[in-house]
């Protein structure tokens, strides 16, 4: 039997299928008038990672989904990364998983189902890293092939991380380096090397979970994941939301092992020329290596943590005693012109 490539049955990749936040923002937008819901703490006004509604017994309810096309050919490691990708998103509200709901799309006529099989397989092998059930969800039959999970998790009131409550002069901090979206797309074109992929899915693979625990240190300001708009975007988001600016330290900002090698060959996804068509006005400094690196779409992304200035040095203990990696790679501001300005040197 021919070895199936998965990546060559979809446009897109991964958290690169997103649709640009410019064009995401006139979607949402509505004239309408709509009902308040006091219990709903967390919605689509904060472009937050997921929703969140008190429970009134000092808990909240957290709420998720997150789904998109390959990633990578193998169809056990595609279910993984997807996985993954949308519990993150409950960590990156400081709470924890309780279950999640599988979302299915498969070309019934064109992949066996038995491919299919081996994506969940994958979603449950995650699944049992991180402790919770994959407990049902739901297929259709698509023209390609899209993987993810609906999750549910719960946070104490208290623990509650936003993407909008940073300070000026907070720390900034990322867990993961950059570079997922430029090493997938080399692949997909046949263009990578073997273990720069393998690095890049060992990263995607791993869980956030630290973000439960980062839940619960009063000193972590706001806390949201990198997805697919890239660490510039997901900045932005964190600035306008909380009336800051910020600076990012390029040579701090981490990278996977041998990305210049594709940067200076011009491999990068398509939607980081339309991440950068909807930041380009807020961004100040930017390079053009520093263009491709910071507007790439990362898919299972890194944590970005807003640390006190003054708590540096617990957090930066807390998180080594975790054994848990925190570079970091710059600072918020007092608002500016520029939401972001980008340091090269």
């Amino acid at each position: 039997m021919n070895e199936v490539k998965l990546t060559q049955y979809s446009h897109g990749a991964g958290c690169g299928c997103k649709i640009a936040p410019a064009v995401l923002d006139r979607i949402l937008k509505s004239e309408g008038s709509h009902p308040a819901f006091s219990k709903l703490l967390v919605g689509n006004e904060s472009k937050d990672d997921a929703a969140v509604y008190d429970l009134d017994n000092g808990n909240c309810l957290i709420s998720t989904t997150d789904f998109f096309m390959p990633i990578v050919d193998d169809a056990f490691t595609f279910g993984a990364i997807a996985s993954a990708n949308a519990i993150s998103d409950v960590y990156a509200m400081g709470g924890r998983p309780l279950m999640a709901l599988a979302i299915l799309g498969w070309p019934v006529e064109k992949l066996s189902p038995e491919l299919a099989q081996q994506v969940l397989d994958g979603s449950r092998s995650v699944c049992a890293k991180a402790n919770i059930p994959l407990a049902g969800g739901h297929s259709i039959d698509s023209p390609e092939p899209i993987f993810g999970l609906a999750v549910s998790g719960l946070v104490n009131k208290t623990n509650l991380k936003k993407n909008n409550t940073a300070k000026p002069g907070d720390r900034l901090y990322l867990t993961k380096p950059l570079g997922a979206g430029i090493l997938t797309t080399a692949q997909k074109r046949g263009l990578a090397d073997a273990a720069d992929v393998a690095e890049a899915v060992r990263w995607m693979t791993e869980l956030n979970a630290i973000g439960a625990e980062l839940g619960e240190l009063p000193y972590v300001t706001a806390l949201t994941d990198i997805t697919g708009f890239g660490l510039l975007g997901h900045v932005i988001e964190v600035c306008e939301g909380s009336g800051v600016s910020a600076e990012i330290h390029y040579p701090q900002v981490p990278l996977m092992n041998n990305l210049k090698s594709y940067t200076d060959r011009f491999i990068y996804p398509d939607n980081t020329m339309r991440n950068w068509q909807s930041f380009e006005k807020k961004v100040e400094g930017i390079g053009s290596e520093s263009l491709l690196t910071l507007c790439d779409p990362q898919t299972s992304g890194g944590l970005l943590v807003c640390v006190d200035q003054d708590a540096q040095k617990d957090f930066e203990q807390f998180m080594h005693k975790r054994q848990v990696q925190a570079y970091g790679i710059g600072q918020t501001t007092p608002l500016r012109d520029s939401v972001i300005i980008v340091v090269e040197q």
